[in-house]
């Protein structure tokens, strides 16, 4: 789990506080388009639409202040 800059780490944080089991990779190469990839065993079962929603549910009214584009990347965690 990590976060380049403090807007990357804020949303790192968003989406942990609703899915406190995932593995969460935010990188913020400018300031204003992130990236960020989501491993949690609470998708098992929704569909890719579903597991996205649940992302951006976490994220609040992050877009309407310093967030303009978020490429979400969803995955389950690889089994042992």
């Amino acid at each position: 789990m990590t976060a380049n800059t403090e807007l990357a780490q804020a949303i790192q944080n968003l989406i942990r506080n609703t899915l406190p089991d995932a593995d969460v990779f935010v990188h913020d190469p400018d300031g204003a388009h992130l990236s960020a990839t989501v491993t949690s065993a609470s998708f098992a079962g929704l569909t890719r639409i579903q597991q996205h929603r649940l992302v951006y549910s976490a994220l609040g009214n992050a877009f309407e202040n310093e967030l303009h584009a978020l490429q979400l990347t969803t995955r389950l965690p690889k089994a042992q």
